[in-house]
């Protein structure tokens, strides 16, 4: 599974690497910036899913969480 988030399709992000003691000397290196993703259960239509969905999204309140099932001891 990628790592992008199922709400709002937030991705990996791209840009270079530079290090500090030669930030005039063009030295770039490749590296990547990735969202906070959680695995979180997300009530659909009446069932369950697991999905990948970043923090940003969480805290706005664009999913709705699973409630805890209520387990009796028996």
């Amino acid at each position: 599974m990628s790592r992008k988030c199922e709400v709002c399709g937030k991705g990996p992000s791209v840009g270079n690497n530079v290090p500090i003691e030669r930030s005039n000397s063009g030295v770039r290196t490749k590296r990547r910036w990735l969202p906070n993703l959680q695995s979180v259960k997300v009530s659909e239509n009446g069932t369950n899913k697991r999905m990948k969905v970043c923090t940003s999204c969480i805290s706005a309140g664009k999913i709705a969480k699973a409630g805890k099932r209520n387990l009796q001891n028996v």
